[in-house]
């Protein structure tokens, strides 16, 4: 008899856990976790030191390093990588004066890591030319969630569920699938000060989304990455495995994205009609090179997702229009009743960087780049 790939997994009793944790903490003693992206530019990796009074901003806080042979950003020979501060949050696991802290990676010689996206977008959205028009955004993060066999959380383990339809904000038991995670990362994010702005289920059963922003500049891919270790670490205490993979099922089910939602002032004053069109115009014309950044993988996650199926343009295709989701970019209706507003480019995929993403459509339509 053979045991199914679930069986014996491992488990801890949270009850005791919470013996520990209730354990007063010394006034002169706050924990801080350091967190970082790491190497394959999806996961992300954590470590706490104590520090010795409450940090009130990331610059009170020292520089760390780690083994970056461990999490694929050094050799074994010269391992070590440090951590910037970069970003400061609320722990809402261990609560009181604790912290998370959001950091930038750093080569063994102070300079930044190849796969620090952060540093570059930070350059950018710190040019005098783009803070003089505040540019906002906001990214609706898709995300599903999976049993640890790596099967869709609530799906029938030999089969499908019924087909799509009844599970867009649905609810009901045979309608939504993992609402407690969804739940209990909300108000993570609340208290840990990440800007979330909403969330609901998706298409496809197990499949949410949350969305976060407005934000401006840098603090949209700060926020965004901390949401994410947020939904990893609350899913982590429900024993369910959060997926960001751009097309999670094959068939007939919905893709994942992160739809980026795009203003600058003059889009959002009266007449900002004209410069909405104009910045898509800009982004027409430097389609394949915002696909190539659309993803963890340069593209290729997204052939998968960008079909022309499935609320998606094709992605060999530029298409924009007015409430139209099956555009690459779509201009809300009440955007082009008012004349203003902002605009939702709907090509970034679920595994994206947003801080590659921000940078490249501040690129495109603020400092004009172009392809030669």
């Amino acid at each position: 008899m053979t045991s199914s790939p679930t069986a014996n997994m491992a488990a801890t009793n949270k009850q005791v856990l919470q013996r520990f944790m209730d354990i007063p903490q010394p006034d002169d003693k706050v924990q801080v976790m350091y967190i970082w992206i790491d190497g394959s530019g999806e996961n992300l990796r954590c470590k706490t030191r104590t520090a010795d009074v409450e940090p009130k901003k990331p610059e009170d806080l020292p520089w760390w390093n780690f083994d970056g042979s461990s999490t694929n950003q050094a050799e074994g020979g010269n391992s070590d990588v440090y951590l910037k501060p970069a970003a400061l949050f609320n722990d809402p696991f261990r609560l009181g004066k604790n912290k998370l802290l959001l950091c930038e990676t750093y080569t063994f010689d102070k300079k930044p890591h190849k796969t620090n996206k952060r540093h570059s977008c930070d350059a950018v959205m710190s040019d005098a030319k783009v803070k003089s028009v505040h540019p906002w955004f906001g990214i609706e993060q898709e995300y599903t969630l999976l049993d640890r066999d790596g099967h869709p959380f609530g799906w029938p383990k030999n089969g499908y569920p019924g087909p799509q339809g009844p599970y867009y904000c649905g609810v009901g038991t045979t309608k939504v699938y993992g609402r407690d995670v969804k739940e209990a990362h909300y108000r993570a994010c609340l208290y840990a000060g990440v800007k979330i702005a909403g969330s609901n289920a998706e298409v496809m059963p197990a499949q949410w989304e949350f969305q976060i922003g407005p934000c401006e500049g840098i603090n949209m891919g700060d926020h965004l990455w901390m949401a994410r270790f947020l939904l990893h670490r609350v899913a982590e205490e429900f024993g369910i495995v959060v997926s960001l993979d751009p097309k999670p099922m094959r068939g007939d089910w919905n893709g994942a994205g992160a739809h980026t939602n795009y203003s600058t002032e003059p889009m959002r004053e009266k007449g900002g009609i004209g410069v909405i069109n104009t910045a898509i115009q800009k982004m027409s014309k430097r389609h394949a090179t915002h696909i190539a950044v659309y993803d963890a993988h340069d593209g290729a996650d997204n052939v998968r997702r960008l079909t022309g199926h499935h609320e998606t343009a094709n992605i060999n295709e530029f298409r924009h229009g007015v409430a139209n989701r099956g555009a690459s970019i779509r201009i809300p209706r009440h955007v082009e009743e008012d004349g203003c507003g902002y605009f939702e480019d709907r090509r970034p995929a679920s595994n994206c960087d947003p801080y590659r993403v921000t940078e490249m459509i501040i690129r495109t339509t603020i400092l004009d780049e172009v392809d030669h």
